[in-house]
């Protein structure tokens, strides 16, 4: 009944904006916390028009999930930098074309699809692992060698000028040090506080949040919090 109610008023705040918002074309996804938490079925409805609940969707770019899982965004960006790879294979893959010089384009054009928005993700292992498997048969399709030639991943890294994906998907979170700069008001910093506190011990298993992936990183290079107040640091 409450989303009933929160849709009604948001479908009359648009509407005396002069927007109109379509019945048939308005979908929404529900957000869940605890997979412990069952939910109750009722229509969400705009006026008669029953709405449709997504498990996902996708925002600028990035695939959001209801559970807060990434795999589909992880899929996803891989999938988005192998389109790209295609696109620039007349380049990536010229044997006239210097290894180093690929690396840069490589970077450039397929990297930076590869990792938008990864410095938000609740990133695990098996996350990594995936994007890492993906970057090396991309760079060995490059090169043009394959696992048979059994030349080692840190040797192909160095011979096109490429650093470990998953050294850059550390550096893309740790440069975010300013969201711990700012008021504990924020809505950023309220996000992340509501869901270290939002669930407790008996609710479900409790779902990884995102400054708990920057701990994680932040202990690993031995960095301390009081760090990020310094900007050079």
């Amino acid at each position: 009944m409450r989303v009933n109610a929160l849709l009604e008023v948001w479908g009359q705040t648009l509407e005396s904006k002069d927007f109109k918002l379509s019945k048939t074309k308005t979908e929404y996804l529900d957000c869940k916390f605890s997979d412990e938490i069952h939910e109750i079925n009722i229509d969400v409805k705009l006026d008669t028009q029953v709405i449709p609940n997504r498990g996902s969707f996708k925002y600028l770019g990035s695939i959001v999930q209801g559970n807060w899982d990434i795999d589909k965004d992880v899929t996803h960006r891989i999938g988005a930098g192998w389109m790209k790879l295609r696109l620039a294979s007349d380049v990536l893959c010229d044997k006239n074309v210097p290894p180093k010089l690929k690396g840069i384009f490589y970077r450039v054009v397929v990297r930076s699809v590869m990792l938008y928005g990864a410095e938000c993700w609740l990133v695990k292992n098996s996350h990594v692992q995936k994007m890492r498997a993906a970057e090396m048969k991309m760079l060995r399709w490059m090169i043009a060698c394959t696992k048979k030639d059994k030349i080692r991943n840190k040797v192909i890294q160095d011979k096109v000028g490429v650093a470990s994906v998953k050294d850059k998907m550390w550096e893309s979170r740790l440069r975010w040090g300013h969201v711990n700069r700012r008021s504990i008001n924020a809505p950023v910093r309220k996000c992340e506080r509501l869901t270290m506190t939002g669930l407790k011990r008996g609710q479900g298993k409790l779902k990884k949040c995102w400054g708990e992936v920057i701990r994680q990183d932040m202990a690993l290079l031995h960095l301390s919090e009081d760090m990020t107040f310094d900007r050079k640091v």
